[in-house]
């Protein structure tokens, strides 16, 4: 156990450079995993709905927002374990919009003390650009140049859209859980007419969680960690959370030369639990937002055909 902390606080203690993405950033990651790795669908053993809502920098103009949903079921074929999933995430920010939608799969085997998955997600990427906003914006840059005049800028909303594939691998042990996946594994190219083409770079996700036991068992310290890269540069999340009687939470973490996150929660019944955590800038963000709030709802609950009344239960592990 003493060695496993000590992975976590090194890894939380790596220093880097700060990390610019396309995919949704949300600071609750460990209530959704199956939004950052296919690997991960079915493995609370319960069908599982989660929802998450993040508004961006409060204060800042067109900061933006983000909404995620996800459904994953695990499921039994004869003596083979497999997932199911769906995720879907929409981002606005600035006069750009960024849809997601992915069918995911993972096929599970029982390996050492915990279940070793191995998964795939199929499905497509959509960014909307509203030109004419832009056209019809009041900012000039400069005295020569005049948005409605520029042919490289549309007069209209275009969108690109692009199949998009990744793959991942996941670990879920009694008390801890790793996973690792490959985003937009055939690097995406979405087009907008004939003079502008965006190409979405792969995306690596490497997760990580663990749940300690005090004296007290009513007290338990989960640390999970998040590291985001596309090669060029990356990004660090870790989070340490306090639980309650499997009931309460409330948690502390940070990202890396971003903000420091302020995390509370409780799971209220038959299943529903709710999170919320606030950003606070760690960086020049401050002196234009005082922060960003996320909403997280998740609903666990196990369908036995067999009987006549559904099974709910707390997930265990985030």
């Amino acid at each position: 156990m003493k060695r496993k902390l000590g992975i976590f606080v090194f890894l939380i203690l790596m220093s880097g450079a700060v990390f610019s993405q396309f995919d949704a950033q949300l600071s609750q990651y460990m209530f959704n995993n199956t939004a950052y790795n296919p690997a991960a669908v079915g493995e609370s053993g319960m069908i599982e709905l989660a929802g998450q809502h993040r508004l961006n920098w409060i204060g800042i103009p067109n900061a933006g927002a983000t909404t995620t949903f996800n459904i994953n079921s695990p499921l039994k074929m004869e003596n083979s374990l497999h997932g199911l999933g769906l995720s879907v995430q929409m981002e606005e920010f600035g006069f750009f919009t960024n849809q997601t939608f992915h069918l995911q799969y993972a096929y599970k085997k029982r390996f050492g003390e915990g279940v070793f998955s191995i998964g795939a997600q199929a499905g497509f990427v959509s960014l909307t650009f509203a030109g004419d906003s832009v056209v019809k914006h009041p900012i000039t840059i400069g005295e020569y140049h005049n948005f409605s005049s520029d042919t490289e800028i549309p007069t209209g909303s275009v969108v690109g859209n692009s199949f998009d594939a990744g793959v991942g691998v996941w670990y879920t042990a009694k008390d801890w859980y790793a996973g690792l996946s490959y985003l937009h594994l055939n690097n995406p190219s979405l087009e907008w007419g004939t003079n502008s083409q965006f190409k979405l770079g792969g995306l690596m996700n490497l997760s990580a969680g663990m749940t300690y036991k005090f004296q007290d068992p009513k007290y338990e310290f989960k640390p999970s960690m998040f590291v985001k890269s596309d090669f060029r540069s990356f990004q660090i999340d870790a989070v340490s959370r306090i639980e309650y009687d499997q009931k309460f939470w409330g948690g502390l973490g940070y990202r890396l030369q971003d903000a420091v996150i302020l995390m509370a929660g409780m799971n209220i019944a038959g299943g529903l639990s709710i999170g919320y955590s606030f950003d606070v800038p760690a960086n020049r963000l401050i002196t234009g937002s005082w922060g960003s709030h996320e909403i997280a709802l998740v609903y666990s609950f196990e369908y036995v055909f067999t009987k006549s009344k559904t099974k709910y239960k707390s997930i265990r592990i985030l």
